[in-house]
């Protein structure tokens, strides 16, 4: 682990604190959590449900990052998914508390140039370009 490890969980811990707010209704809707590679992975349950139904500007999704925690629709999905979604953990560890407000606007700005919220997004296109 690197020295300052710590710190970069202190600077992503609000949105890490926000994806782990299902964690007591996830388990007891009989979801999983687990830990891999030292991220909070969780699926199941109501994280599935909102996964499948998605955000309106983009649809359903397979998994999602939210600081040091990836919500997966299921083991399958998380497996998947699992190296873009880590590159999503480190610009939450870049980017912040100022993470979610920029890749909101990041879409934004795409929908407005006419193109694409989620593909043309450059926090996405970095994900996809650095994942093998």
């Amino acid at each position: 682990m690197r020295w300052y490890q710590p710190l970069l969980w202190l600077w992503a811990s609000p949105a890490t604190l926000l994806g782990l707010l299902p964690v007591p209704l996830v388990l007891w809707q009989g979801g999983t959590i687990r830990r891999v590679r030292g991220i909070v992975e969780i699926e199941g349950g109501v994280v599935t449900r909102f996964l499948v139904r998605g955000l309106p500007w983009v649809g359903g999704g397979a998994a999602m990052t939210l600081g040091h925690v990836v919500w997966g629709r299921n083991l399958q999905s998380l497996t998947e998914a699992r190296d873009h979604e880590h590159v999503h953990v480190r610009q939450y560890e870049h980017w912040g508390p100022l993470f979610i407000p920029a890749y909101l606007a990041a879409s934004l700005l795409m929908k407005l140039k006419g193109k694409h919220p989620y593909w043309d997004n450059p926090f996405e296109r970095e994900a996809y370009d650095e994942a093998p």
